[in-house]
């Protein structure tokens, strides 16, 4: 399947959170992630989040598409690419 993942998360948390992120998904902008994942690597990675976050104060957004020729995508502007900055 395929999914996005968008987050607010208090500040200490942040760079746990992303590092975890990109085991799994692509980072496309800050605090978005997206990509195709099993639904057995999802769980996983939704449980990682869950022993790094404190559901009080941050919040995650999951949107999951099972078929992803149901997204159509447009970039306006700068598209990013923020493994290419990192690499």
């Amino acid at each position: 399947m395929y999914v996005i993942i968008t987050y607010d998360i208090g500040q200490k948390r942040v760079s746990k959170v992303c590092k975890k992120l990109k085991e799994y998904l692509r980072w496309t902008q800050n605090s978005v992630f997206e990509g195709e994942i099993s639904k057995t690597k999802l769980l996983e990675c939704l449980a990682a989040l869950d022993n790094i976050t404190i559901s009080s104060e941050d919040s995650i957004y999951l949107y999951q598409v099972d078929n992803p020729k149901n997204i159509k995508k447009k970039v306006i502007g700068l598209e990013k690419s923020f493994e290419d900055l990192f690499l």
